[in-house]
């Protein structure tokens, strides 16, 4: 598995990387994981409907091919991508799914959080408040895009837009609940319980 720490990079030319590591990727590719922040962006997955964004704005919209709705990227949140070989792990989608959202909530309660994931809108919430999306995509038998945990950010822009597809869902962040960290120490914190969630070793 290897790690890659990237900082603050573009979404769009991320996003190609990942569909391009992917395409070429073999069956003895090493598994990756890419930690790393986007300048404010709003990516509407492939189910994505207009409507969910209320309002004009400036900061780019960018259509991928991620599942899920709509949902706002920025400076002060963890993006971890997952560049997985999904054939390896010999499990399905939703234990996936459930498995990354536990490894956030993992994280979360070494902070003294309560945090709990939810089957019908996948995501990890802390009193009902969401603080980490997930969304995937599966080609040639590989995932690729991943988690986002809303660390230290400016939330204002999810209120341009109804989170996920969801009217009304409020958004937290780590430093709402008095969690004080930045990006590359809750990158260095979420790694391990990732592994572990999904039974990889480095």
């Amino acid at each position: 598995m290897q790690i890659k720490h990237l900082g603050l990079v573009d979404y769009q030319h991320t996003w190609q990387a990942m569909q391009a590591f992917t395409d070429t990727r073999t069956a003895d590719t090493e598994d990756e994981i890419w930690l790393l922040e986007h300048p404010p962006v709003f990516t509407q997955g492939l189910a994505g409907k207009a409507e969910h964004l209320l309002v004009p704005t400036d900061i780019p919209v960018v259509k991928t091919d991620r599942g899920g709705q709509i949902t706002y990227h920025g400076p002060g949140q963890l993006i971890a991508y997952l560049l997985i070989d999904f054939q390896r792990l010999n499990i399905g989608v939703r234990e996936l799914v459930r498995r990354i959202e536990n490894a956030i909530i993992a994280l979360l309660a070494s902070k003294g959080l309560d945090a709990v994931g939810d089957v019908a809108a996948p995501g990890v919430y802390v009193n009902g408040e969401k603080i980490a999306s997930l969304g995937l995509r599966i080609r040639n038998r590989c995932t690729y895009h991943g988690l986002s945990l809303n660390v230290a950010m400016d939330l204002r822009p999810f209120s341009l837009i109804n989170p996920c597809g969801y009217s009304g869902l409020k958004v937290t962040q780590l430093k709402d609940l008095g969690v004080v960290m930045d990006v590359a120490t809750a990158a260095d914190e979420l790694v391990p319980h990732l592994l572990a969630a999904l039974e990889i070793t480095e």
